[in-house]
């Protein structure tokens, strides 16, 4: 299989722009990297070949907001060259009792007693959970198991599952009942590469939906969602309305200057529900709780 690598750069002064478009956009295969010593900034992607590679780019273009310093130049890359790339930017991170580790680390990972792994592949095309929105919802799935006896039997749902990351560590906590969506099909085969390198293709379902249809008519235990914080405020009335009483629903994908935004778009939808926020960097998440009656 041959690797080609689409690297353009942009002003460190738009990185932030950049960053966000990406998230945004929901185009996997792409991620900025910052050098802050020499003050520049990057937009990268490794494709399976040239005119992928190529035509990914005009994809994300016409949704980036800034403008390119210099031209897009796709390059062939040796597989040794992509491995290492990738290995410089992750690390393996822990919370709770769930790690997340590198595939490459298999071999010399020590996985304490009662606690669970996922292994996660560098060139998965949506990332490792490193970004301050995955670690934001993950810290409330794993602080809500913790606190919830029993927790195994609810239902859980990860709206805009992206890798699938989040609907995995679901699976590892001891929840039974565990699905995916986006609309992005891209995405929805990457979160079923990552299952089946984790062994847990049989346990967790994926599928290709927007929302709200995605939620489907049950409730859940759980609900989660990466999603920018537009269509998080677009869709509160159908977000709320899937979550079971005393259940969660955890949010991210909000700019910590969003929050107040989507805090109020919450409280009409689901009046009486506490929300809670965390801020990690520039970004923050937004956690209900539905009571058990009355709401």
């Amino acid at each position: 299989m041959d690797l080609w690598e689409a690297r353009v750069e942009v002003r460190a002064d738009d990185a932030e722009a950049a960053e966000l478009a990406l998230l945004e956009s929901g185009f996997g295969g792409w991620s900025l990297l910052e050098d802050a010593v020499a003050k520049r900034a990057w937009i990268v992607g490794v494709f399976e070949g040239e005119a992928e590679a190529a035509a990914r780019w005009v994809e994300l273009r016409a949704a980036l907001p800034v403008e390119p310093l210099g031209a897009f130049l796709p390059r062939l890359l040796p597989e040794a060259d992509w491995r290492n790339s990738y290995r410089e930017h992750f690390r393996a991170w822990t919370f709770g009792r769930l790690h997340w580790v590198p595939e490459w680390e298999r071999g010399t990972f020590r996985l304490p007693a009662g606690h669970s792994v996922l292994w996660l592949d560098p060139g998965m095309a949506f990332g490792t959970g490193n970004h301050e929105t995955t670690r934001l919802c993950i810290e409330r799935l794993v602080e809500f198991e913790a606190g919830t006896r029993g927790a195994g039997h609810l239902r859980v749902i990860d709206a805009g599952c992206g890798s699938g990351i989040l609907a995995l560590s679901a699976s590892l906590l001891g929840f039974h009942d565990v699905s995916g969506f986006d609309n992005d099909p891209e995405a929805v085969r990457v979160s079923i590469e990552n299952a089946d390198l984790n062994g847990l293709g049989a346990r967790v379902r994926f599928a290709t939906a927007g929302l709200p249809a995605g939620l489907g008519d049950a409730r859940a235990g759980v609900v989660l969602a990466n999603i920018q914080a537009d269509i998080l405020i677009r869709h509160a009335r159908a977000l709320a309305a899937a979550v079971a009483p005393g259940g969660l629903l955890a949010m991210s994908g909000i700019l910590a200057a969003e929050f107040g935004a989507v805090r109020d778009a919450f409280a009409a939808a689901a009046p009486g529900w506490p929300i809670d926020s965390r801020v990690l960097g520039e970004w923050c998440d937004a956690a209900l709780l539905r009571p058990r009656q009355g709401a």
